[in-house]
């Protein structure tokens, strides 16, 4: 989805996060823009409300009085309410406010600022007539590299953060394509308001009226992205908050609005990276997990046939309702086949011994499986070295200990002295696989009843298998 309304009104090199920008005049909600000094975020936003003709107010967060804010407070004639004197800097009759260098904001008056963005609130009244709520900063003290140091400049406490709707990480000049430097380093036409002739102002107008009406009738398929990507994304260690998957449904259905109501691929993931907050307080996670999560939520909800079913179950995260997918589920064994390369291909090394171990015996015991015969003997591999351990298990002690055993070895024998039978074999032995290949267990007695739950859901299909 390519525009250039931002381009008309001379902000240059913006084009790959126009999208998003236009996605938060639609909805109107909170919009964060990150980046170094001097990369246009101001002049952006402050542009932004002379093309919409908004009744607009710009302060600067380190230098803020917060009774240059509100106006000078005085008591009306009956003397039973407080109201204040009013002036043309106070934000009451506001349509857009622009909170610069917000990074930089007195503790007393972020909370404050709080409510103004969240709530269209100050000092506990609603203000009727703001319609945009955007702030700037440079990125925050723990988030900058060896060549920039921005005194003063904090990460964002986190509930503040993830009050906007949008952070966007703005581009320097090196990410900047030739034209657009040239462009940027023209000084004429500085000072000039911004005036594209209502054409951004009409875009918009006409993208809220496509939100308004997928917002009556939410598209199954965008919800669910949103609640599959949350959900890899928290497994991964990036934790979105309940509020922010909703947030995140909504930013959805804009960048789907201003395509015409088309879901298109780019667009979410571009929307995705920009509803992570983690920025705004100096943690920017790794964007190969966004990715990666990006692209198996994608394939999981709009693949089709063999694909949405792979995608499907390597979505599931518990091992032994996986095997129940593939053994009751599976279209056919080609496909059985790869879903156990997948796994191992993507699974940790204890994960992948287990799912090995578990499976490869009840191939061998059913002349027409689900799995085809490379995906059986890729399973054989790894079941080999399980069965044939034939190596000595090493570790370092210190030079004043003698006599000591291998860290996990405790661990692994409270685990297996619970056990009995033919359970307590089996564990035994990929226990010690697992300690000859060095590879640690963090919670045994959990690894091992996910291990036994998928022996028990392979022995009940086996159980309705035809005799042969």
């Amino acid at each position: 989805m390519k525009t250039r309304y931002l381009q008309t009104l001379g902000v240059y090199g913006y084009e790959a996060i126009e999208p998003i920008v236009l996605a938060a005049l639609v909805t109107e909600d909170p919009l964060l823009l990150i980046g170094k000094a001097g990369t246009g975020k101001t002049y952006l936003l402050n542009s932004l409300s002379e093309a919409l003709g908004l009744e607009h107010r710009h302060y600067n967060a380190s230098l803020i009085n917060f009774d240059d804010l509100v106006g000078f407070p005085y008591p009306d004639s009956t003397l039973s309410e407080i109201r204040y004197l009013e002036t043309p800097a106070t934000v009451w009759q506001a349509e857009s406010v622009l909170i610069d260098e917000i990074s930089r904001c007195k503790p007393e008056h972020q909370n404050r600022l709080f409510s103004l963005v969240h709530e269209r609130r100050i000092q506990g009244l609603a203000m009727p007539a703001l319609r945009y709520r955007w702030a700037a900063m440079n990125p925050c003290s723990i988030d900058q590299g060896d060549t920039d140091f921005y005194e003063g400049s904090q990460a964002l406490d986190q509930a503040l953060a993830d009050r906007f709707a949008f952070i966007i990480e703005v581009p320097d000049w090196d990410a900047l394509s030739e034209q657009d430097q040239y462009n940027i380093s023209d000084p004429r036409g500085e000072g000039v308001l911004s005036d594209d002739d209502g054409a951004l102002k009409e875009r918009v107008e006409q993208a809220r009226y496509t939100f308004d009406q997928l917002l009556s009738k939410l598209p199954p398929a965008l919800q669910e992205y949103a609640v599959t990507v949350v959900s890899l994304l928290s497994t991964s260690g990036i934790r979105l908050s309940p509020r922010r998957a909703r947030q995140l449904t909504r930013n959805l259905l804009a960048i789907t609005a201003l395509n015409e109501g088309q879901l298109d691929e780019e667009a979410f993931r571009l929307t995705l990276h920009s509803s992570i907050p983690h920025l705004a307080w100096g943690l920017p996670p790794d964007e190969a997990t966004i990715y990666s999560a990006h692209r198996a939520a994608w394939d999981a909800i709009f693949s089709e046939g063999r694909e949405k079913w792979l995608n499907t179950f390597m979505l599931e995260p518990s091992l032994p309702k996986r095997i129940k997918k593939l053994l009751h589920e599976v279209p056919d064994p080609d496909t059985g086949t790869l879903a156990v390369t997948r796994t191992l291909a993507t699974e940790p090394p204890e994960r992948q011994a287990l799912f090995a171990f578990a499976l490869y015996p009840a191939t061998l015991e059913c002349a027409h499986g689900p799995i085809g015969r490379e995906g059986i003997n890729e399973l054989g591999k790894v079941c080999s070295k399980i069965v044939d351990i034939d190596e000595e298990i090493s570790w370092q002690e210190r030079s004043a200990s003698s006599g000591t055993k291998h860290p996990q070895h405790a661990l692994l024998s409270h685990t297996l002295i619970q056990l009995k039978g033919k359970r307590r074999e089996r564990a035994t032995q990929l226990f010690h696989y697992l300690l000859v290949n060095d590879i640690t267990i963090k919670k045994p007695d959990a690894f091992e009843k996910e291990f036994n739950q998928c022996i028990t859901a392979i022995r009940s299909w086996l159980r309705d298998q035809p005799a042969h």
